[in-house]
C-alpha cells in the first residue's frame, strides 16, 4: 500500500526548493539585467548616444575638454612671462564654449562615431584600454573659438585626442565577460520570468492556493537578493574600473561610467520595489487566508 509522504518530509522538501530558488534568482536576476543591458543599451548606437548625451552639460566633461584644448594649444605657443596669462585666457573662452548648444551637438557627434570603437574595443585584443576619442569636439571648440576671434586659437591642433575609461587590464578582464552577454541578449531575462510564472504555476494547481502564495513570497525574495547583488556588481565594477583610469581622466569617467549604467541602477530600484510588492502581498495573503480558516483546516 502506497503511502503518503510525511509532513516533515513535505516540510524538507520545501525548505529546500525555497533555498535552491534564491540562489537561482540571486544569479539569474543580475545576469539577465547584465545581458539585457548589453544588447539593448551598449550595443545599440541611439540608445549609448542617448545615455552619455547628457554629459556634455557635466562639469567633469567640461572641464576634461577645456584642459585638453588649452593644453594641446599651449604646445604650440611660447609666450614667455604671458605664458600663464594666455592660458587661464584661452581655458576660459574653451569651457565658455562647453555651455553652447554647439558643443552639445558636437558632443554627440563624438559619441555617435565614438560608440563603435568603444563596441569594438570590448572586442578588441588583449592590453588595449578603452577610450574616447574627442577630437571632433576640438575640432568644433577650435572652429568656433577662432570664429569668435579668440587669440592663438587657430593654432590648436585637431588631433587624435582620448579620454580613456577602462584601462586595459580591466578591458581584458571584462572582456570575455561581454561576450558572454552579448551572445545570451535578453534570452536570460525571457527565461527567468518563463521560470517563475512556471514555478507558481505549478505550485498552486498541484498543492493549492496556499503553495502558490508561499512560491510567490519566495519569488519576491528572490528578486530583493537578486537587485541587491546587481547593485553590488554595480558598485564593485565602478571601484574596479576607476581605479586604472588615469587621475587626469577619472572625473570625465566616472561620469561616463555613471550614465551608462544609470538604466542597471534604474532596475536595481525597479526589480527590489517588484520582488518587495510580491514578498509583503504573497505573506499577507497566506495570513488572511489562514485566518479565515478554522484552525481544524491550518496544517
Amino acid at each position: 500500500m502506497r503511502t503518503s509522504p510525511s509532513p516533515s518530509a513535505i516540510s524538507a522538501t520545501s525548505a529546500a526548493f525555497s533555498a535552491l530558488l534564491l540562489v537561482l534568482l540571486a544569479v539569474l536576476v543580475p545576469f539577465s539585467a547584465l545581458s539585457a543591458w548589453v544588447d539593448l543599451e551598449i550595443d545599440d548606437t541611439d540608445r549609448y548616444v542617448a545615455a552619455v548625451s547628457p554629459l556634455s552639460s557635466d562639469p567633469a566633461v567640461r572641464n576634461t575638454v577645456a584642459d585638453l584644448v588649452t593644453e594641446e594649444a599651449m604646445r604650440q605657443i611660447d609666450l614667455g612671462p604671458l605664458q600663464d596669462t594666455v592660458r587661464e585666457f584661452l581655458h576660459g573662452s574653451a569651457q565658455s564654449f562647453t555651455t553652447t548648444e554647439a558643443f552639445r551637438n558636437a558632443w554627440d557627434t563624438a559619441n555617435r562615431a565614438a560608440h563603435k570603437a568603444v563596441a569594438a574595443a570590448l572586442d578588441g585584443d588583449s592590453g588595449e584600454p578603452v577610450t574616447i576619442d574627442l577630437a571632433p569636439v576640438i575640432d568644433q571648440v577650435k572652429q568656433d573659438l577662432v570664429r569668435d576671434g579668440v587669440p592663438f586659437a587657430d593654432l590648436i591642433p585637431v588631433e587624435r585626442t582620448e579620454i580613456t575609461v577602462l584601462g586595459p587590464g580591466q578591458a581584458d578582464d571584462l572582456r570575455s565577460s561581454f561576450r558572454w552577454l552579448r551572445y545570451c541578449s535578453i534570452w536570460p531575462a525571457v527565461a527567468t520570468l518563463v521560470l517563475l510564472v512556471l514555478v507558481v504555476g505549478i505550485a498552486t494547481v498541484r498543492r493549492g492556493l496556499r503553495a502558490g502564495l508561499w512560491a510567490t513570497a519566495i519569488v519576491g525574495a528572490g528578486f530583493v537578493l537578486g537587485a541587491v547583488v546587481l547593485r553590488v556588481l554595480v558598485a564593485t565594477g565602478r571601484s574596479r574600473v576607476l581605479d586604472e583610469v588615469p587621475g587626469s581622466d577619472r572625473d570625465a569617467a566616472t561620469a561616463v561610467f555613471d550614465a551608462l549604467t544609470a538604466s542597471l541602477r534604474t532596475t536595481v530600484w525597479v526589480v527590489l520595489a517588484v520582488g518587495a510588492v510580491l514578498l509583503v502581498g504573497a505573506v499577507a495573503a497566506r495570513v488572511l487566508l489562514r485566518n479565515k480558516r478554522s484552525p481544524a483546516d491550518v496544517r
